[in-house]
């Protein structure tokens, strides 16, 4: 079963074109968004964990600094 994603490939191409791409094939696009879903997923995960263990329901910009490290 596939998963939804979240992040639309407007967005994807957007980021590449202020990253200095003229064009952008939509392979790019999905492929872009699949790194960058599993990564926010990773970080998001990491950074929860940091909540728990700060004995905190609430996530903050902390952990999701701490995380991405």
């Amino acid at each position: 079963m596939a998963t939804k994603k979240i992040i639309p490939l407007a967005a994807m191409e957007r980021l590449m074109k202020n990253a200095g791409a003229d064009r952008v094939s939509e392979d790019a696009k999905a492929a872009l968004r699949d790194v960058l879903e599993e990564f926010g997923e990773e970080v998001a995960i990491a950074a929860n964990k940091f909540a728990i263990h700060a004995k905190r329901k609430t996530v903050k910009a902390e952990d999701i600094k701490l995380a991405s490290r």
